[in-house]
């Protein structure tokens, strides 16, 4: 019998590429935090089905960007900064970790690809319009530490708050100044784990967290000014 291969696109890409344009436009600050999101205009904004958008929000939902306000449908999450705090808290101590542990065990390909993602980073912070590039490329540059610390736990932890964390960095990186510095640490992070350097890996890796969580403090008081 001859091999078939179904060609057509899955419901599933126009729904991921769905909650990707909203998660990307709630981490931009087009949809702000406490703004009620009205189905009819994302239906029309998005040009998909009602059913296909309510599966983007609960993926939403889960990644708690958004709530499901009884009787007034979705919204986007409120993130005080004591729960901003308790996130850095946990940054500070598991991405310290996962930092040394790279720094022991990266394979050589995989220290390219994090060279890579930094510069891709250099390249994005030196423009003030490419905010949501950023933000991708620093995630990209974590991931790489995070698949190489050899702790799955670690990885899955880190993984279950990137939405938040993202949330954080678009805040703290909205100062001027900060993505610049950002590169400066993030190199500093690279530099120790080619030098397979564990204990200055996660100095540099918790001493980024600090920085990051005093600037994102700073947003946060400016927004309520």
């Amino acid at each position: 019998m001859t091999a078939t291969i179904d060609l057509r696109v899955s419901r599933k890409s126009v729904q991921q590429e769905t909650v990707e344009k909203l998660r990307g436009a709630i981490l931009s600050g087009v949809f702000t935090p406490g703004i009620r999101l009205v189905e009819a205009d994302l239906c029309n904004s998005l040009g998909v089905s009602r059913p296909l958008l309510r599966e983007a929000l609960r993926s939403l939902q889960a990644e708690r960007l958004i709530d499901i306000v009884p009787n007034r449908g979705p919204q986007v999450s409120r993130l005080s900064w004591r729960e901003a705090e308790e996130i850095y808290e946990v940054r500070e101590l598991l991405e310290g970790e996962a930092a040394a542990r790279c720094a022991g065990m990266i394979a050589n390909d995989d220290l390219e690809d994090l060279a890579a993602n930094l510069e891709a980073f250099r390249r994005a912070s030196r423009s003030s319009e490419t905010a949501g590039e950023q933000i991708s490329t620093t995630s990209g540059f974590f991931a790489i530490i995070l698949r190489n610390c050899g702790n799955k736990i670690i990885e899955e932890t880190l993984t279950g708050l990137q939405a938040r964390v993202n949330f954080l960095r678009a805040r703290s990186m909205s100062l001027p100044g900060r993505a610049k510095q950002s590169y400066v640490e993030m190199s500093a992070i690279c530099a120790a784990i080619t030098a397979r350097d564990t204990r200055q890996a996660r100095k540099a890796a918790q001493e980024h967290v600090i920085n990051a969580r005093n600037a994102a403090k700073q947003a946060f008081e400016a927004a309520r000014d």
